[in-house]
Formats: structure tokens, C-alpha cells, sequence
């Protein structure tokens, strides 16, 4: 039963949501502040709050969602299926909600700690989003896709902004006399969060062509069932093509921040040979695809290549150390 819970709220990816929080904190925003003679304000239990409840609501959205496309996925992916066999509805039900609401207490420690208890509302709200999207959004016509997307940046996003929260308390002075400012800090998350959207987007599409049949069969509005296959998979090619324009503005953009003449020859190297090329790779065999198998493969290296980008934050804390 252990292990049919762990599925039913992707516990893989839950340890990936908690690890990127921690990448961004540790070798993203504290190196990067160590520069400018500054230290991380945030407690290190107020932070351990926040990443928890983060977890614990993905993790209720991973239940809900499983709840309510037991039917489609009978379909779909029927050997995958947990709500209804391994699980009861009703326990899966319980689980969401016992999720949601510690998710939403450690929501409030966190935003006592940083110093806004009104914050509390965005963990609120971020739980009737995931509800109405397995109960709405995700039959609509590419609206689920962009919330999915937008919540997996959120996840880079909320480490700095509870951070520069308290930054802007501690460091007023300097802040204000010094003109400080953390365009560095905010370039980098933010690149991480917009690569998170782009590859999340990318692979929403893909997932949704892989389940047309499903989908088809009980009358979603998904982009593929909309504009055919091969529109969407035109449309997702799109978006992997802004990635890779994406990632080199983002480069280039990153050695303004360098001083004159110098140059980060291993960034480059791990963009071109890490990223950029592996992107390629799935926009080959995104437009090659012809069956379930085939798009499944093609999500599944998505993942890979959204990995490999975050695991290039712990070389960039040594390279700016």
C-alpha cells in the first residue's frame, strides 16, 4: 500500500521539486550574494517550511489528478493505473486533503517567517488552482499545459522571493544608500524558471499528444484534439526552438555580468554539449514520432534534459566561488 501511495504522488518527482528549491537557495542565491559580502536571511527552518509545503501541495495535486482521470488513463495508460485497484477513490480523496492542509499550515509558518502572514493566501490559492485544474483546466484547450508550466517555475521562483523578502529588511541601508541591487540573483532563478516553463510546456504538449486517443474518446479539448497531431507536434517544436534561442540570449546576456575580455568557456561547453544539442535531439524525434511509444520516449528524455540543467547550478556555485 506504501508503495501505490508513493506512486500516486510521484515521489521521484516530489524529491526533484524539493532538490531544486535547495539547488537555488545554496548554489544559486548564496554564492551569488557571498559576491556582493552579503549572507542568506532567510532561517534555515522557515526555508525547510516553505520547501514542505511546496512538496506537500504538488504532492496533493499529483492525487487529485489521479483522481479524476482514472477513466482517461484506463484508456491511456491502463497499466499504470492505481486510483480504483491498489487504491480506493475515497483514500485517494482523504490523501489529497490531508496533503493540502499541511501543505497550507507549513504555507503559514513559512510566511510568518519570512515576515508575511498574508503570503498564506498564495499556498491557498495555489490548492483551488490544482483542484479546478483536474476538474476543468485540464480539458481546455491549452490552458492546463500553461498553468502546469507556470507552477513548475514557480518552484525556482518562490526560494528567491522568500529570500529577497528578507534580503531587502536586513540590507535597507545598503540597499538604499549603495543602490544595491540583485539583478545577477534575479537573472539566474529567473533563467531557471524560464527554462522549467519552456521544458514543462514542451513536454505537456507531447504528453497530451501520447493520450490523444483518451482524450479523443472522452471529449477533452486538448491542443492535439483541437489542431490534429501534427499541428501540435509543429507547436511543440516551436516551443524546444525558443528554448534553444532562449538559452543563448540567457548566455550572452550572462557574460555582461563578467568583467571585460573574460570569458566562461565551460558554461558554453555544457550549454552547447548538455542542452542545446540534447533539445535538438528531441526536436528531431518529436517530428519523427509516429505512435504512443514513440512520444512516450520523447517525454521521458525531456525530463533528462530538464535534469541536466539543473544539475548545472552545483558546477556554478564552485565557478563563482
Amino acid at each position: 500500500m506504501l508503495k501505490s501511495v508513493l506512486r500516486v504522488v510521484r515521489f521521484k518527482n516530489l524529491l526533484i521539486v524539493a532538490a531544486t528549491m535547495y539547488l537555488m537557495r545554496f548554489f544559486i542565491i548564496q554564492p551569488l550574494l557571498h559576491r556582493k559580502g552579503m549572507d542568506l536571511q532567510l532561517g534555515e527552518w522557515t526555508f525547510l517550511a516553505l520547501c514542505l509545503a511546496t512538496v506537500f501541495i504538488t504532492a496533493a495535486g499529483y492525487a487529485i489528478n489521479d483522481y479524476f482521470d482514472t477513466k482517461t488513463d484506463l484508456v491511456n495508460r491502463p497499466h499504470t493505473v492505481i486510483v480504483g485497484r491498489d487504491l480506493s477513490h475515497r483514500l485517494v480523496i482523504i490523501i489529497h486533503w490531508i496533503l493540502s492542509i499541511l501543505g497550507i499550515i507549513l504555507g503559514f509558518i513559512a510566511s510568518i517567517g519570512v515576515g508575511k502572514p498574508l503570503f498564506t493566501l498564495f499556498f491557498i490559492l495555489i490548492v483551488g488552482l490544482l483542484w479546478f485544474y483536474s476538474t476543468l483546466y485540464k480539458r481546455q484547450f491549452l490552458i492546463g499545459n500553461l498553468i502546469v508550466a507556470a507552477l513548475t517555475a514557480l518552484v525556482p521562483l518562490l526560494a528567491l522571493l522568500a529570500e529577497l523578502i528578507r534580503l531587502h529588511v536586513a540590507y535597507w541601508d545598503r540597499i538604499i544608500l549603495n543602490n544595491l541591487i540583485f539583478n545577477d540573483v534575479v537573472y539566474w532563478v529567473g533563467g531557471y524558471a524560464l527554462f522549467a516553463f519552456l521544458l514543462t510546456l514542451f513536454r505537456e504538449i507531447v504528453k497530451d499528444i501520447e493520450d490523444f486517443q483518451g482524450d479523443i474518446e472522452y471529449g477533452r479539448n486538448t491542443l492535439p484534439v483541437v489542431m490534429g497531431v501534427r499541428k501540435s507536434q509543429i507547436a511543440a517544436s516551436g516551443i524546444l526552438l525558443f528554448t534553444i534561442v532562449s538559452l543563448a540570449y540567457l548566455f550572452g546576456a550572462y557574460l555582461n555580468f563578467l568583467p571585460d575580455g573574460q570569458f566562461d568557456y565551460f558554461t558554453f561547453i555544457y550549454l552547447i554539449a548538455g542542452l542545446i544539442i540534447p533539445i535538438f535531439v528531441l526536436l528531431v524525434k518529436l517530428l519523427f514520432a509516429e505512435d504512443k511509444k514513440h512520444f512516450h520516449a520523447v517525454s521521458t528524455l525531456s525530463k533528462f534534459v530538464m535534469l541536466i540543467g539543473l544539475i548545472y547550478s552545483i558546477f556554478f556555485r564552485f565557478m563563482v566561488a
